[in-house]
């Protein structure tokens, strides 16, 4: 057990909205018992708004941030630099804090992709692959970045219908005939509101469908569950989670 109370001379942390399930502070705890790394730290700052960041940023410890639902856009204009790719992107999940610069990155994009490409070889090949990605959050951009990349065309899914995006209701039988791929963006399953699930229908799922789930606690939300009972090949979002935490530790400890 830790010690309260101790001094650490570097901290680091995960900046978010109810997070006290979070997958990171275990993470990087082990990693740093494991590693022998000393004097550091690793935070859960669970803030109700934006704003409260600036507290946060203050703390002369600090060397970097990991950032996660809600605030991965949000976050960006209390940035004083933001990397290409996550300027491009729109969204940041991973902040450095060096000579009083707040530095943005996005480490979601290598995950995302490595994960997503990983033991599926045969079903990218596919032609004219088409994707569903569900919300429109700071998460969703990356994924669309990715999708672009691979060559797959995507529509977005929201809540409510406009120019941009699909809502729910839009998807029917026909869409789910030509859209394969389907990615959940959005919070919905994780514990502990593990009886919550995107509102699709999946009686016309089958086994020509993957879908890919960015939560990751539980295992193997409803959203897999009903997918996996049709026969759809199915992953959750651990694996990106493991990439993009230590891409981010790489940024964080590179001059």
């Amino acid at each position: 057990m830790r010690k309260k109370n101790k001094n650490y001379k570097f901290i680091f942390g995960l900046i978010g909205k109810g997070i006290s399930h979070s997958f990171s502070r275990d993470f990087f705890l082990k990693k740093f018992k494991k590693e022998s790394i000393i004097h550091t730290d690793y935070k859960n700052f669970d803030i109700p708004n934006i704003e409260n960041v600036l507290l946060i940023l203050q703390n002369p410890c600090l060397k970097g941030c990991n950032v996660t639902i809600p605030y991965k856009t949000s976050i960006i204009p209390f940035l004083t630099k933001i990397m290409p790719k996550a300027e491009y992107i729109g969204s940041v999940n991973v902040i450095k804090i060096k000579n009083k610069s707040i530095i943005g990155y996005n480490t979601d994009v290598s995950g995302f992709e490595f994960s997503f490409k990983k033991n599926m070889n045969s079903f990218l090949e596919k032609k004219n692959l088409k994707a569903l990605i569900l919300g429109t959050g700071g998460v969703s951009k990356t994924v669309s970045f990715v999708l672009k990349k691979l060559q797959i065309s995507y529509i977005h899914i929201s809540r409510k219908k406009n120019k941009n995006f699909l809502s729910y209701d839009d998807i029917d039988k026909n869409l789910l005939k030509q859209y394969k791929i389907i990615i959940n963006c959005t919070p919905l399953g994780t514990f502990p509101n593990i009886n919550s699930y995107p509102p699709l229908p999946y009686q016309y799922i089958s086994s020509e469908h993957y879908f890919y789930d960015l939560v990751y606690n539980p295992n193997k939300t409803l959203f897999l569950k009903k997918a996996e009972e049709k026969g759809a090949i199915i992953k959750n979002g651990l694996e990106m989670l493991h990439i993009q935490a230590e891409e981010s530790w790489k940024i964080w400890n590179s001059k």
